[in-house]
């Protein structure tokens, strides 16, 4: 047997950007930092004055690429390859973040992540989500480091547009949902179970105290209950895969986001977004329509989508219908299902969480 179940290191505090490198010191003297063209910028000068205040030194900062390729993984490996460093630093979003893990496992090199925001837990998982360079979904990365170390500064991320922070529960959860059908095909264990307990409490969490956060970043006021969905989303939500393995994968939900991504009107929307979607049509799937009401009613009270059209598709063909269901289907997350699932079961998922969706869309106008 064998657990990975995250970072070795979480540290959340606010402020704490400022004295990163009195955490990164121990893994080297120079340092590369990858991120995003926005996040580089608001981490950059900070970190270099706090990792210099440590005797170490950042060498130039290098943009990610855009998305989690293996063209911008490669490339940064090429690059690093002639440079001398001990260090990697990833920051931004999920597909940064996972860029950098697996650009240090090429390399291997320690990884420290800092997230700049909070949409999912990307920066507390040892795989990488991969796209093709046109951000179309391709598959699950297994060659990315799990984080030495990932440091959480609760005041930059509160800063950041709360569209971000909805998406974040909007991924988290689908823990739940997806770990209550993926456990169906697994024999009882203390980690499964307990991986269970854990995907439960979170929902339980986000239920409870995901709007009050919600208005802490509207209001720009820092408060317990934003850094307890910021911890659920980023940390105790990666754990559940963690301590359940194969037995708590992703599910129905993510692979039919991944199917969603090949409609370019998707890319608009994010992970998470599409992702919460993705829980409504499995709940169809899995007949349990009964519960989507009270999903949605959440989903109305925080502002996640929970039709087509609020992610941009207006109409679908029947090709692209046809194109959605067969590609779905070859999602390795798909195979997580406790039973096996059709393109035609997927399209009549989809249409009926959509019209579901639409009939709450219609009574809310």
């Amino acid at each position: 047997m064998k657990v990975t179940v995250g970072p070795a290191q979480y540290v959340r505090e606010a402020g704490i950007l400022t004295a990163a490198g009195s955490y990164i010191r121990n893994f080297g003297k120079t340092a590369v930092l990858i991120g995003g063209k926005v996040s580089v910028d608001i981490v950059e000068d900070t970190l270099r004055k706090s990792v210099s205040a440590e005797g170490m030194s950042l060498l130039p900062s290098l943009w990610y690429g855009g998305e989690s390729s293996e063209t911008n993984i490669n490339r940064l490996v090429d690059k690093l390859l002639s440079q001398d460093f001990d260090v990697l630093i990833g920051t931004g979003g999920g597909k940064a973040i996972d860029t950098v893990k697996a650009v240090a496992f090429k390399l291997n090199k320690p990884v420290v992540i800092i997230p700049t925001i909070a949409a999912t837990c990307a920066a507390a998982t040892p795989i990488s989500i991969l796209y093709n360079d046109e951000g179309e979904f391709i598959g699950i990365g297994r060659e990315s480091k799990a984080p030495e170390l990932v440091i959480v500064d609760s005041t930059m991320l509160l800063k950041a547009p709360v569209r971000f922070l909805i998406a974040g529960i909007g991924d988290t959860l689908a823990k739940w949902f997806e770990t209550r059908a993926t456990i169906q095909k697994a024999n009882p264990t203390a980690l499964n179970q307990t991986a269970f307990a854990i995907a439960a409490q979170v929902y339980k969490t986000l239920h409870e105290i995901g709007h009050e956060a919600i208005q802490s970043v509207e209001s720009s006021t820092l408060t317990k209950a934003f850094e307890d969905v910021v911890d659920a989303i980023i940390l105790i939500s990666g754990s559940v895969s963690g301590y359940g393995g194969d037995d708590c994968r992703t599910a129905g939900a993510h692979a039919i986001y991944s199917g969603l991504t090949i409609f370019p009107e998707c890319h608009q929307s994010y992970h998470g977004e599409i992702v919460a979607f993705g829980i409504l049509a499995q709940l169809c799937l899995e007949s349990k329509e009964e519960e989507l009401p009270n999903l949605i009613r959440y989903y109305q009270e925080i502002g996640l989508p929970f039709t087509l059209e609020q992610m941009g598709i207006s109409e679908l063909t029947d090709y692209e219908w046809n194109k959605l269901g067969e590609i779905t289907v070859t999602i390795e997350d798909m195979a997580n299902m406790p039973f096996e699932v059709t393109p035609e079961m997927v399209i009549r998922a989809v249409k009926q969480a959509d019209g579901i969706g639409q009939e709450f869309l219609s009574i809310s106008l």
